[in-house]
């Protein structure tokens, strides 16, 4: 018997889809704060900031890094668009380590050739990484 309570969610990024599967709940970080998502959530639209997904299936939890995008909740399935999704065993922590100490270094630089939007992704970006692979 099928639980009543899961719904499909789907995570597509330009290269693959990178998860489909049913869940009970779905934890995400969007503009407008942290989003936890049941099934026949009311139906609505975001904007995805840098931030580790959590996905409640029936056996556990799954966990990816997030790097910008949108999502599409509709009360049976979930639909997330992303720049970027990475599994913790996809990430070189040397990598995410170096990529943040540049950020880190553009944005106390302060010179006007820099673009701090630009440096500030890349800082948050390098973070998920990071406290995703150190879970």
């Amino acid at each position: 018997m099928a639980d009543e309570n899961l719904f499909t969610l789907q995570i597509i990024s330009p290269d693959r889809i990178f998860y489909e599967g049913e869940a009970s709940f779905v934890e995400m970080v969007t503009s407008e704060g942290e989003v936890g998502v049941y099934k026949n959530h009311i139906p609505m639209t975001n904007i995805l900031v840098p931030g580790i997904v959590k996905i409640h299936e029936s056996d556990g939890v799954k966990e990816a890094a997030v790097h910008s995008g949108f999502v599409e909740i509709l009360q049976e399935k979930i639909v997330i668009m992303a720049e970027v999704a990475e599994w913790p065993d996809e990430i070189d922590i040397n990598r995410a380590e170096e990529a943040r100490k540049r950020a880190e270094r553009r944005l106390s630089s302060n010179g006007s050739e820099i673009n701090v939007a630009r440096a500030e992704a890349a800082l948050k970006r390098s973070l998920t990484r990071i406290q995703l692979k150190g879970k």
